[in-house]
This record gives structure tokens, C-alpha cells and sequence, in this order.
């Protein structure tokens, strides 16, 4: 399951926090697409819209639009809990500037 929240409209997009249940492959691009809001940039899940295309094209943004800001877990074998953050890249807060964040 993927628990999700919309933080800002964008130009023809929207800025989404996910929350995963599990750690499935593709789990958040599968799941975010079977509603019918796909990932901006996203190949194989979904369409890129053509106003996206021509706008990742001039950023040469050429990945989904997708970061993992905080990932936890419990380890397996100490059962200590792990965490662990992580910046939001220059090409996506680039990208997110375009689209109006």
C-alpha cells in the first residue's frame, strides 16, 4: 500500500508525498500510475505530457521525477531501527522551479 498527499499544484503536475507500506519495486511509479497520476518523466508507467516533454527536454532532465527524501527500516539481524534523509537533488528542485514550487 501506498499512502500519498498532495503538498502543491504544479503547472500540469503536482508536488505528492508517499508513505510505503512495503518496499515493492517500482511500488510508488506502479501504484501513483494505476490512479491515474503518473510520474512527470516516467518511461514506462506513464505518458509524459507534451508541455513536461518539451520542458524536461530544455532542463535535460532525462529521469521520473521521483526522490526519496526519508527511507527507515528495521534491520534484520539487530532489529535496531535505521533511518536515513536525503537532499532533494539540483535537477529536481530545477525541475520543480519550472513547474512553479
Amino acid at each position: 500500500m501506498t499512502r500519498w498527499k498532495r503538498l502543491a499544484l504544479l503547472k500540469g503536475a503536482a508536488l505528492v508525498e508517499c508513505r510505503l507500506e512495503t518496499g515493492r519495486t517500482h511500488q510508488v511509479r506502479v501504484h501513483l500510475a494505476s490512479i491515474g497520476h503518473p510520474l512527470v518523466g516516467d518511461p514506462v508507467y506513464g505518458r509524459t505530457r507534451k508541455e513536461h516533454r518539451l520542458l524536461l527536454k530544455e532542463l535535460g532532465f532525462e529521469r521520473q521525477a521521483l526522490h526519496a527524501a526519508h527511507l527507515g527500516f528495521i534491520h534484520p539481524v539487530t532489529k535496531g531501527r535505521l533511518s536515513f534523509d536525503s537532499a532533494l537533488p539540483s535537477d529536481m528542485q530545477e525541475l520543480f522551479s519550472a513547474l512553479g514550487v
